[in-house]
């Protein structure tokens, strides 16, 4: 609930400042590499998991409307691959129904859950952001569109993926706050508001039973690192090059 009143009122502010004769509005863009963590309790107890580092595929795109020098929003969307890793004893995984009679009891078991989302970020910006060198912080949205699925056992691996799986929460709400550079360098800190799997579902993953119930936590927190370029950026970075557009009209 938190997440939707920030959401609904950043998005109002961009509304309400639509006719402000001041503004600047323009584009930028870039990539995101994201390295990961989540916080995840089976069965009350809590599960071990390992740190996530992904390059691929991430994609940002976003309108700025900047007021004044030093205040501004924006608004956008973007891809991303997020998820988390547990690593531990077969019988804290997330496995229903078995006990240590089973062959796999008390090996070191991986596995690996992604999803890639579609996500609506907004944000308020504070500097100097003609310079682009400010502080930011707002919410987001993603829709968990594609799952994956991976799991490591006596050097196998087993995967399984689906489009808009039951497995994993279908929208998501986070928070997230950075800083940008100049240059285009920018830091960003986000925490997921809710957990990563659909605690509805039961089912079978790897031919074993499961109930995401059992699951207490499944959450899921990121740093990343960007280059973000604006319009502006870039056209000085194609005249520096010597690109004409004018030439190149068709």
């Amino acid at each position: 609930m938190k997440s939707k009143i920030i959401v609904a009122v950043l998005a109002l502010a961009l509304i309400s400042t639509g006719s402000h004769a001041q503004k600047r509005i323009y584009r930028s863009g870039g990539g995101e590499i994201i390295l990961s963590g989540a916080d995840v309790r089976f069965n009350n107890a809590d599960v071990n998991t390992n740190m996530r580092f992904t390059l691929f595929f991430h994609t940002q795109q976003m309108i700025n409307f900047d007021l004044t020098e030093y205040l501004g929003f924006y608004a956008g969307a973007a891809i991303r691959n997020v998820g988390l890793i547990t690593d531990d004893l077969y019988q804290n995984v997330g496995f229903s129904d078995i006990d240590n009679s089973h062959p796999n009891w008390n090996k070191s078991t991986k596995i690996k859950r992604r999803s890639y989302s579609l996500g609506f970020p907004v944000a308020v910006k504070l500097g100097a952001i003609k310079k682009q060198y400010f502080l930011y912080a707002g919410g987001e949205y993603e829709w968990m569109f594609h799952y994956k699925q991976k799991l490591f056992i006596d050097d196998n691996k087993t995967k399984y993926k689906e489009w808009t799986s039951d497995r994993v929460n279908p929208w998501i709400p986070s928070v997230f706050a950075g800083v940008q550079f100049p240059g285009g360098l920018n830091l960003k800190l986000k925490y997921y508001l809710n957990d990563f799997l659909n605690t509805d579902f039961v089912g079978q993953d790897f031919g074993e039973n499961v109930d995401y119930s059992q699951f207490e936590s499944t959450g899921i927190w990121y740093i990343s690192l960007s280059m973000i370029i604006n319009s502006k950026q870039l056209k000085d970075m194609m005249e520096s090059q010597g690109f004409d557009k004018s030439a190149h009209r068709y």
